[in-house]
C-alpha cells in the first residue's frame, strides 16, 4: 500500500495560496463549468499563474463575462471562452476536434446535482451521469493527443462526498428498471468520476499523462440549483465546514498546477490531501473515499463500458 499524499495546504487553504509561486507560463489549460462557482476560481488562479485558459461552457454570453473579469483581475489576457455542452456529445465531439495545439491542463468541474425527475440526454443515458461522467469522459478521450503531446500533463475530475451514496450499477446506470432517486443517481455520476482518474492513470500514465479526483467541500454554489432552498439551507446549517468557492476551488488548483503532484495519479483528494479509505459509510461530511470508489476491476469496467455508451 502506498503512502498516502499529504501537503502543508488544508481545510483553509485556498485557491490562491496553492498557485502562489506556481509558474505556468506557456501551459494551456481548460476548466469546465466555469461561468460560476469555484471553476471561477479554479480558472483564475491558472490565469494567476501564467497559463493560458479557456473557459469551456454551455453559457458564452456568461463566460466572456467571467473570462473578462478574469482578465482584468489577473493581467492574463490569454483567457479565452468556448462552447461545451457536455450532456451533448455532439458539441464535445466539436470542442475537441477543434482544439488546437498541446494541453497541459484539463480540469473536469461542470456538473449537475439532484435534478428532480428521472431526465435523459440526447443520447438516452441519466442526465447526471451524461454530463458528469460521459461528457467529460468523452472529452478527455478526444483530447486524448493534445494531452500526450503536452507531456506531464494533468486530468482532473471533480467528485464530491457524495459518492458515498451510490456505487455505478453497471447493470442499470439509466434506471430503466430501478426507481430513480436524485441523489443516488448523482452518487453513483460522483462515483464514475473518482474510477475514471484511477483508469485514466493506468491506460495514459506511460503517455504522460495522470489524473486524480478530488471533493471541493461543501460550499454555496449554482450546483445545488435542483435542492429544495429549505433543505439545502439546514443542511449547510449541520455542517461544520462549509467553504468559500476560493477555499472550494483550493483542491482542484492543487491537482491542476501543484509541484507537489508531479507524477501522482489516480488518487481522490479532499481539503488539500490525499482522503482515507472507508469501507462502510459514515455521518455525512465524515469525508474519506470508498473503497469501491477506487477499485481497479470497476474503474476498468467503467472505461470499457463508457467507450460504447460515447460510441
Amino acid at each position: 500500500m502506498t503512502d498516502r499524499v499529504t501537503t502543508p495546504f488544508g481545510f483553509e487553504s485556498t485557491a490562491a495560496d496553492v498557485i502562489a509561486g506556481v509558474d505556468l507560463t506557456g501551459k494551456t489549460a481548460i476548466v469546465t463549468g466555469a461561468s460560476s462557482g469555484i471553476g471561477v476560481e479554479t480558472a483564475r488562479a491558472l490565469a494567476a499563474g501564467g497559463a493560458s485558459v479557456t473557459i469551456a461552457v454551455r453559457d458564452t454570453t456568461t463566460g466572456d463575462r467571467v473570462a473578462a473579469e478574469i482578465r482584468d483581475s489577473t493581467g492574463n489576457a490569454n483567457v479565452t471562452v468556448g462552447a461545451l455542452d457536455l450532456s451533448d456529445l455532439s458539441t464535445v465531439a466539436t470542442f475537441a476536434r477543434t482544439w488546437s495545439g498541446p494541453l497541459h491542463i484539463l480540469v473536469n468541474n461542470a456538473g449537475v446535482m439532484a435534478v428532480p425527475e428521472l431526465t435523459l440526454s440526447p443520447a438516452g443515458h441519466e442526465i447526471q451521469f451524461a454530463t458528469n461522467h460521459l461528457g467529460h469522459f468523452a472529452l478527455a478521450v478526444g483530447l486524448h493527443d493534445a494531452l500526450a503531446v503536452a507531456e506531464r500533463s494533468r486530468v482532473v475530475s471533480v467528485s464530491s462526498g457524495g459518492h458515498q451514496r451510490s456505487p455505478v450499477v453497471f447493470d442499470d446506470i439509466d434506471y430503466a428498471f430501478r426507481d430513480y432517486e436524485p441523489f443516488g443517481a448523482y452518487g453513483q455520476s460522483k462515483t464514475a468520476n473518482v474510477l475514471f482518474a484511477v483508469e485514466l492513470t493506468r491506460r495514459w500514465a506511460d503517455d504522460g499523462i495522470t489524473a486524480n479526483a478530488l471533493m471541493p467541500g461543501a460550499i454555496f454554489t449554482q450546483l445545488g440549483r435542483h435542492v429544495d432552498a429549505e433543505i439545502a439551507a439546514a443542511a449547510m446549517k449541520r455542517q461544520d465546514n462549509v467553504k468559500t468557492v476560493e477555499q472550494g476551488a483550493a483542491t482542484s488548483v492543487l491537482l491542476a498546477a501543484s509541484p507537489l503532484l508531479e507524477g501522482t495519479g489516480g488518487r481522490y483528494f479532499e481539503d488539500c490531501n490525499e482522503a482515507h479509505v472507508v469501507e462502510r459509510r459514515g455521518a455525512p461530511g465524515s469525508g474519506g473515499v470508498a473503497a469501491y470508489a477506487l477499485d481497479p476491476d470497476n474503474a476498468r469496467r467503467l472505461w470499457d463500458v463508457s467507450l460504447r455508451m460515447i460510441g
